[in-house]
C-alpha cells in the first residue's frame, strides 16, 4: 500500500459553457508569458528597449509551437499515420504532444526573422531570453500532469505519481516516478545556473543560450532515460536521448568555439538604445569603456583644475616680481634721470659762470695788456 504520492488530477480539461479550458493550454501560455517577462527585464538591462523581446516573441511562439508540434508528429508517427491512424489528430495540440527539441529550433527561426526586422543580432537576444525559456519549460511540464503522460518508471517513493488507468488508451493505472516534476525541477536549476554564470562572467554572443542548451540536454538525457512510454530506439536508446547528446556536443562545441572569437559581451544590443547596466547594475563592456573615459575625463578635469589653480597663482606671484622689478627699475630710472638731470643742471651752471666769468675777466684787464694789436 502506498503511503504517499503525487494525485494526478481526475480531468485535464474544464469546460466554461461550450469553451474548454485545457491545464496544458494554460501551462504552456503561463509559461510562455513568464518566459518573455523575463527576458525583457533581462534585455533591457543589457541596454535593449522595453517591449522588444515580445514584438520578437510574437514572430518566434508561432513558429515554436509549428516546430515543437512537427518534431513530434515526425517522431510519432504511429497514431497519426500508422495503421489506424487519425492524420487529422495531428492538428490537436491542445491534447499535448510538443517536441522541445523542434520548438526551440523552428522557435529560433522565427526569432531570427523578428530580429533581423529590427537589426538586432540574434544571439544576445538568445543570451536575454535563456533563463526564461527554462523556466517557460518548468511551467510547461505540468501540462504533462494535467494530461497524465510521460512518466517514469513504476516506483513506490513517496513522491511517486499516481497514475489512473484508461484502457481506451491502455493507461495501466499504478505508481510511477513522475519526470514531469524532475524536468520542471532540473529546468528551475538550469535558469539559476544560467543567470549567475552570466552575472559571474558576463556571457555573450550566445553563450549564455548555449550553457542553457548544454545544462538541459545533460539532465534531459537522464530523465528520458526514466520514461516508460513509446518511443523509437537507436542502438538501445531512446531517440530523444540520442537528440539531447548531440545537441549537447554542439552547445559545448559553439560555447568553446564563441568564447575564442568572441570574448567579452556586446557593447550595443539594440540599435538607437543606449547601453545599460546589466542585473549586477554593471555596465555593458562598452559602459564599462565609457566608464573608464568618464573617470579619465575626471581625473583630467581634476588635474586640469589643480594646474588652472596652481598656474593662476604662479602667474600671479610672476606679475608680482615682474611689477616689483617694474617699480624698482621705474625707481632706479627716476633716480637716474635726477641724477642726470642734476648733472646736466650743475653742468649748464658752470657752464653760465664760466661764460660769465670770461667777459669780465677780459673786462678786467688794461687795455693793450697781453694784445698784440697795433695803433
Amino acid at each position: 500500500m502506498d503511503l504517499a504520492f503525487i494525485p494526478s488530477p481526475s480531468v485535464g480539461v474544464v469546460h466554461l459553457g461550450p469553451i474548454p479550458l485545457r491545464g496544458y493550454a494554460f501551462c504552456i501560455i503561463i509559461g510562455v508569458f513568464v518566459g518573455v517577462w523575463l527576458g525583457n527585464k533581462r534585455w533591457v538591462a543589457r541596454g535593449g528597449r522595453s517591449g522588444t523581446v515580445a514584438d520578437i516573441a510574437v514572430w518566434a511562439v508561432p513558429f515554436g509551437l509549428v516546430g515543437g508540434r512537427l518534431y513530434h508528429v515526425i517522431t510519432t508517427y504511429e497514431p497519426y499515420f500508422g495503421p489506424n491512424g487519425h492524420p487529422l489528430d495531428a492538428f490537436k495540440v491542445w491534447e499535448g504532444g510538443l517536441g522541445i527539441w523542434g520548438a526551440v529550433a523552428l522557435g529560433a527561426v522565427g526569432a531570427w526573422i523578428g530580429c533581423r526586422r529590427r537589426g538586432i543580432p540574434l544571439p544576445a537576444y538568445a543570451d536575454a531570453l535563456a533563463p526564461g525559456l527554462a523556466i517557460g519549460q518548468a511551467i510547461g511540464r505540468w501540462g504533462n500532469w494535467f494530461n497524465q503522460e510521460l512518466y517514469g518508471k513504476p516506483t513506490d517513493v513517496p513522491w511517486a505519481l499516481k497514475i489512473s488507468s484508461d484502457p481506451a488508451i491502455g493507461r495501466i493505472g499504478g505508481t510511477y516516478h513522475p519526470t514531469f516534476l524532475y524536468e520542471c525541477l532540473w529546468c528551475l536549476g538550469v535558469a539559476a545556473l544560467v543567470i549567475w554564470a552570466d552575472k559571474r562572467f558576463r556571457l555573450g554572443h550566445g553563450r549564455a543560450f548555449a550553457l542553457y542548451v548544454a545544462a538541459y540536454c545533460a539532465g534531459r538525457a537522464w530523465i528520458e532515460y526514466m520514461r516508460v512510454d513509446e518511443a523509437h530506439h537507436i542502438l538501445g536508446l531512446r531517440l530523444n536521448v540520442w537528440t539531447a547528446l548531440i545537441v549537447f556536443v554542439l552547445a559545448v562545441g559553439y560555447f568553446v568555439i564563441s568564447a575564442k572569437k568572441a570574448p567579452g559581451r556586446e557593447a550595443v544590443v539594440e540599435p538607437g538604445a543606449q547601453p545599460a547596466g546589466d542585473e549586477d547594475g554593471e555596465g555593458t563592456d562598452g559602459a564599462e569603456g565609457a566608464g573608464g573615459t568618464t573617470e579619465s575625463s575626471d581625473a583630467g578635469a581634476a588635474d586640469d583644475a589643480k594646474v588652472s589653480v596652481e598656474k593662476p597663482s604662479s602667474k600671479a606671484a610672476s606679475q608680482d616680481d615682474a611689477a616689483e622689478a617694474g617699480a624698482d627699475g621705474t625707481a632706479e630710472a627716476a633716480e637716474s634721470g635726477k641724477e642726470a638731470e642734476s648733472a646736466k643742471d650743475t653742468s649748464d651752471g658752470e657752464k653760465g659762470e664760466d661764460g660769465a666769468d670770461a667777459p669780465a675777466a677780459d673786462a678786467a684787464k688794461p687795455a693793450g695788456s697781453g694784445s698784440t694789436k697795433k695803433s
